[in-house]
């Protein structure tokens, strides 16, 4: 345990830049806030991470600590709301060796980035690539399943010699709709659908998906074969599941018919299935059987994750640190209601910021709730005695950072997402400590840009929330009641709360930031 917290000691420079030295009060607790969050996204975007994952070496390409020839044979395809940007840099440093590409695109994105000044996340004019766009409203269409098939085609006609280079992002399933003939579209998406209206877990939904899509499951891969297969993936999901990112097209996942049509018994809906499922789900045994000449071959996938909320978090660290904070790093995990969530960043608040010995309740309480927001009891206590040790000895201003994805309870029906929520929610939290510099501000923000259908990524808060909102005739619990969080913060105080990024080309679920100012120490 020591060990582990002596790598969050600050150099000493830090520490004495926490205690009150007014070249560190120049820029306020929220601009700072704000900047951490800013070098989080610039961690993840697309040519960023391509370019630190992949090492070009003469005629030869090394991914993760692998070596892959070169000899004009490699192939791209790519799908989700980040792989344009992805393929661009791709291109730029294997272009010589490029064949081909396909990648299937959100609607409208190309335009989006030129009008944003995106245009290095664009492929050249004369690109080996063809772009195509779909999915809109993020919701699988007949351009995202034509799209789909030129991938698998692309992908059928690889032999042994070929490299194939896939590409995923968030948004990547609804971008690569294949359902197994007879099976259309439509009656893929009415399955699920209905469902997820009965009460089917993600994972039940996961499993019925796989079985009736030609490549998702490991589907990509197997149509590759017998060509070599790497995906770099950006992840958006907790934990980077690789099977859950897009639904896994290149991480064999096998699903027996026999499994799926229990999950639709279960829920009663097997009765009223259209005929063409019962046909798929009909056929006995795994869907992909193996190929005995192919048994002896080593032709596995490599599944590499070059961006994700973990790596934002690193760099959003470092920056904390460059700004003259001590980092610490809770969880990349956080999960569950809003409202608990917000209650665990309120109770840490109060543990780091208080002046004597936090009462053993707030402890208690912070561990209790840690299983119920995807925090690990070990991180909690981790963090707890690296913030209690900061404020015995004096060791200056504090980051505390974590990211996830919190789920909010629709009662409303007002306007905002889950970081503008839960930044309201812990503004409440907050409420009778002292206001920045010498209190507390905390900063909820997506990396994608939009928190729910609004140009807002989150907000920022602190303690003097609820005044600053009573003053000006704003209640807040009415707004929570309405999840109107974002109608609360463009009202107050001409919206200087709300953080707004705009266009940030990237998805790795959403940071948080919690800024923990020098608590002063009486020396006796």
């Amino acid at each position: 345990m020591a060990r582990i917290l002596s790598l969050f000691r600050p150099p000493p420079i830090l520490a004495l830049l926490g205690r009150g030295n007014p070249t560190f009060c120049k820029i306020s607790m929220d601009s700072r806030a704000r900047e951490i969050f800013r070098a989080a996204v610039e961690a993840v975007q697309p040519d960023r991470v391509v370019r630190q994952s992949i090492e070009r070496q003469d005629d030869s390409v090394i991914i993760d600590g692998r070596r892959f020839p070169l000899r004009h044979n490699l192939h791209l395809v790519g799908f989700g709301k980040a792989v344009l940007g992805m393929a661009a840099e791709v291109e730029r440093i294997l272009g010589d060796h490029l064949v081909r590409g396909v990648i299937s695109v959100p609607h409208g994105i190309q335009q989006t980035l030129r009008q944003h000044g995106k245009s290095h996340l664009l492929l050249r004019e004369d690109s080996r690539i063809k772009v195509m766009e779909g999915a809109k409203h993020n919701l699988p269409d007949d351009d995202s399943q034509k799209a789909a098939e030129g991938i698998k085609q692309l992908a059928s006609e690889l032999t042994e010699k070929d490299l194939l280079l896939v590409l995923i992002s968030g948004g990547g399933s609804a971008l690569l709709p294949a359902p197994i003939p007879p099976v259309s579209l439509q009656e893929k998406l009415d399955v699920t659908r209905r469902l997820a209206a009965a009460g089917a877990t993600i994972q039940e939904l996961n499993k019925v998906r796989r079985a009736l899509s030609l490549l998702k499951g490991g589907g990509l891969a197997h149509h590759a074969h017998p060509a070599q297969v790497v995906s770099l993936t950006l992840s958006d999901v907790i934990g980077d599941p690789l099977d859950l990112i897009a639904s896994g097209p290149t991480v064999t996942c096998e699903v027996w018919p026999e499994e799926v049509l229990s999950i639709l018994e279960q829920y009663k809906l097997l009765n009223s299935m259209p005929a063409s499922v019962k046909e798929v789900l009909a056929r006995q045994g795994p869907r992909w059987k193996e190929n005995e000449e192919d048994s002896g071959s080593s032709g596995e996938a490599v599944n590499v994750v070059i961006g994700s909320n973990t790596v934002a978090l690193t760099c959003a660290g470092r920056r904390a640190r460059e700004l003259g904070f001590r980092p610490v790093v809770l969880s990349p995990g956080v999960c569950g209601d809003v409202r608990l969530v917000s209650r665990l960043y309120g109770l840490l608040a109060r543990f780091a910021c208080s002046r004597e010995e936090p009462p053993p309740e707030i402890a208690a309480e912070v561990l209790r709730l840690g299983p119920e927001v995807g925090a690990e009891s070990w991180d909690l206590c981790r963090t707890m005695q690296v913030l209690g040790e900061g404020r015995a000895e004096g060791w200056g201003a504090t980051c505390l950072l974590a990211g996830g994805e919190p789920t909010v309870e629709l009662t409303g029906k007002g306007r905002g997402g889950r970081n503008q929520e839960l930044s309201l929610r812990v503004g409440l939290e907050l409420r009778g400590l002292e206001l920045p510099p010498q209190g507390p501000v905390f900063l909820s923000g997506g990396t994608d840009g939009q928190d729910g259908p609004t140009e807002a990524a989150g907000a920022v808060t602190d303690g003097g929330l609820y005044d600053e909102a009573r003053a000006q005739g704003l209640d807040v619990d009415s707004f929570l009641s309405n999840n109107d969080s974002y109608t609360f913060f463009s009202r107050l105080s001409a919206a200087r709360r709300l953080l707004v990024p705009g266009l940030t080309c990237t998805n790795v679920m959403d940071v948080h930031v919690l800024l923990i100012p020098a608590i002063p120490i009486k020396i006796s």
